[in-house]
């Protein structure tokens, strides 16, 4: 089956135009909505997209050997996922032989001892703190937002974000609380400054690791943060609240049970824990090859069936539950849009390819929320079913006396 062949098995609605190396033109779907075409430039590209395109495909874009000539490359993502369905593979006997395969291996793919750790996160997060900048909000959380209402900026939803957690982490003055991939700081600066907590926060970075020291220094909040380069693994201490946002999805499956045991050991009596993590809301699936290689080795995004059983055999208590659907595709929507209008700076700080991939990264990332099944899990955990209380209107009670101070 060449590559036109499994095209038109695929996209079966819209309108794509492909013109090959030879200047040859095929159009593919019904013709309706906006047109996408796209240049594929020479003859491996196409014999690569089609023997392997989760892999190809962002290679190529990244690469220069596929050119998006009418759209951009997210609307050809939405297009291609749109047609495929949540979670799918083209369908081909290759296609499936390796996605069966990436399935088996997912357990041995995402196994993160502690050396191997540190440098899945130092490949991630030890990038330029300038590129970051370009299209972050300005606390710099490298996190799915909370748009609470239309038209929320970037800015308000992520402060947002960060009050929803404090609200179900029922955060009081004098609290120690423990934060698990605490990143450049802000969530544990909000504990502090806005809650009067006093915060742990642990990383694998340096280069985090040194800004949130920093800023806790700026904000003269260093006698209520502190700020320690360290696994999970290795902490010591009780704590009355632990909070982890984005971090789990760099512990891999093999590691579910000790993450939810370390936490277990770690909280008080009467603590909460709260673990915000990407989920896919399609069951268990492997890593795509593409992020796995360039973006995020080592990393694994659960189904909530992988993360449950865990957290039961823990002897900790699932205690709330809250699927963020749609959020996430709308934050990543913003960080485009800013990266793409800073496009000039950031390829003075790497190249053109590196600017290519990250806007793949993005533009896949978004699609993938809005279309493919991905979504964002908030885990409220306890060692007592009575540690929170029995109807959700404590969140709302802390909102109302937590007013969002960002535009």
């Amino acid at each position: 089956m060449g590559l036109d062949t499994m095209l038109r098995r695929i996209v079966r609605e819209g309108d794509l135009v492909v013109r090959d190396w030879r200047g040859r033109e095929r159009r593919y779907g019904d013709g309706c909505g906006d047109r996408v075409a796209i240049h594929i430039r020479d003859r491996a590209t196409a014999w690569r997209l089609l023997l392997n395109p989760e892999m190809a495909l962002g290679e190529a874009y990244m690469n220069g050997g596929l050119v998006v000539t009418q759209g951009d490359i997210r609307d050809l993502l939405d297009l291609l996922i749109r047609n495929l369905g949540p979670g799918r593979v083209p369908d081909h006997w290759l296609q499936h032989l390796l996605a069966g395969a990436r399935h088996m291996l997912r357990t041995i793919t995402s196994w993160n001892p502690m050396p191997r750790a540190r440098r899945n996160v130092a490949h991630h997060y030890d990038l330029s703190d300038e590129l970051y900048e370009l299209f972050l909000d300005a606390d710099k959380q490298y996190s799915c937002a909370y748009f609470e209402r239309e038209g929320d900026s970037l800015e308000r939803a992520q402060e947002q974000k960060k009050r929803h957690i404090a609200a179900k982490l029922l955060i009081e003055p004098g609290m120690r609380v423990l934060d698990i991939g605490c990143g450049w700081g802000g969530m544990a600066l909000y504990l502090a400054r806005r809650c009067g907590a006093r915060v742990v926060g642990i990383t694998l970075s340096e280069h985090q690791a040194a800004i949130a020291r920093r800023r806790a220094a700026e904000a003269g909040l260093e006698g209520q943060i502190e700020i320690r380069l360290e696994d999970y693994r290795t902490v010591d201490g009780e704590f009355d609240r632990i909070v982890s946002v984005g971090m789990f999805e760099h512990v891999g499956l093999k590691d579910y049970g000790r993450f939810f045991h370390a936490l277990r050991d770690r909280l008080s009596d009467r603590g909460i824990a709260l673990v915000h993590s990407i989920i896919r809301m399609t069951g268990p699936a492997a890593t795509n090859p593409w992020i796995a290689k360039y973006i995020f080795p080592g990393g694994y995004i659960p189904a909530s069936s992988e993360v449950l059983p865990a957290v039961e055999r823990s002897g900790l208590l699932l205690t709330d539950l809250e699927v963020w659907r749609l959020h996430y595709a709308e934050t990543l929507k913003h960080w485009r849009s800013r990266f793409r209008a800073a496009w000039e700076r950031a390829a003075a700080l790497y190249d053109e390819r590196f600017c290519r991939m990250w806007d793949f990264y993005l533009a896949s990332s978004e699609t993938a929320f809005r279309r493919g099944g991905m979504a964002v899990g908030q885990y409220q955990l306890a060692l007592s079913p009575d540690a929170v209380p029995l109807r959700r209107d404590y969140i709302a009670d802390f909102k109302n006396a937590h007013p969002v101070e960002a535009n």
